[in-house]
């Protein structure tokens, strides 16, 4: 072999050798931007996600400020309630689930007080009243063969023996389940409670994007077997036995600057729905308060249920977050 021909291998081994390190180098550069990329989508996604834990938790703050300040408004309303009065421009808020806004720094809060006995309390529900249940979940788009299910099982679920009626269940069906247990035989404690109830669903007591649920219409808390008329929604109004479009309008607009004192002279309620009605009212309210950042559309919700005692009051329930329609 020549030396011609020593330097052309020579000089084509080098050429070898310099490609794998350009390649070697290229791969390096590769693996580096990878991973420089990686810390970095690492480094965004935790500043977005500290950035959306401290909003979230500003939002609650805020949401409790709502609580505090609806705390302080069903005082006033209570003390208030029979003068329609404005002081200093402001004006008494409603315990009828009006909702109300306040703002702080550059957040704000939508507050709503519901005196509980507006509402069909499940625990002083009979067979007579469990009517207006039925027409509650049927207007909220449950069919009335699973509403008489309702309706029946929590009844059974609450009463002392195991007899079951028609369309209800007893601890023989509960049993059966894959995960048994027994009907409670006693008061409901909590709403969610009724979730083990035969033929609840979440869907049916929360709502969904399209409809409301039934938890804003009912409660455990309130002790009356009969509806306060001029704190019931109109839902609940139109569950009534009796009741037309056109009267719960009036009920409605009348209570507006006033309280109704004499349902059937005043606002024309028949007597088919004054066994259900009064002018009744608790010590107990529902405050919901919802707080948001900025221009955000959906907030952090709670809901508490206090009882007024005197010039104290107590927290009955109390759940953060909250299932709120918004």
């Amino acid at each position: 072999m020549n030396s011609k021909d020593l330097n052309l291998k020579s000089s084509i081994l080098n050429s070898q050798r310099e490609g794998i390190a350009l390649l070697m180098v290229l791969w390096v550069l590769t693996i580096l931007m990878i991973i420089a990329l990686s810390f970095s989508f690492v480094a965004r996604t935790e500043t977005h996600s500290t950035l959306s834990f401290k909003e979230r938790v500003e939002e609650k703050f805020i949401a409790e400020a709502g609580i505090e300040r609806g705390i302080m408004e069903a005082f006033y309303w209570n003390m208030f309630k029979n003068q329609m009065i404005t002081t200093e421009g402001r004006e008494v808020w409603r315990a009828d689930g009006t909702p109300y806004t306040g703002h702080l720094g550059d957040g704000y809060y939508t507050v709503r007080i519901m005196d509980e006995a507006g509402k069909l309390d499940i625990n002083t529900l009979t067979d007579a009243s469990g009517i207006i249940l039925k027409n509650l979940l049927m207007s909220s788009g449950v069919k009335e063969d699973v509403a008489d299910t309702i309706v029946d099982s929590i009844l059974d679920w609450k009463d002392a023996d195991d007899l079951r009626r028609l369309h209800g269940a007893e601890s023989d069906y509960y049993m059966s389940l894959p995960n048994p247990y027994r009907a409670k035989n006693a008061n409901f404690d909590t709403l969610e409670e009724l979730l083990l109830v035969k033929g609840m669903t979440p869907e049916i007591l929360y709502g969904s994007a399209e409809k409301k649920g039934i938890n804003d219409f009912i409660t455990v808390t309130s002790g009356w077997n009969i509806i306060n008329v001029n704190a019931a929604p109109k839902e609940v109004l139109m569950a009534v036995p009796g009741m037309t479009p056109e009267i719960v309008d009036r009920v409605i607009s009348y209570r507006t600057d006033r309280r109704i004192t004499n349902p059937q002279q005043e606002v024309g309620i028949p007597a088919e729905s004054m066994k259900f009605i009064n002018i009744a009212e608790s010590n107990k309210f529902t405050i919901d308060a919802v707080g948001y950042k900025g221009n955000s559309k959906r907030g952090y919700a709670i809901r508490a249920v206090v009882a007024l005692i005197g010039s104290n009051y107590q927290y009955v329930y109390y759940k953060s977050p909250s299932t709120i329609t918004q």
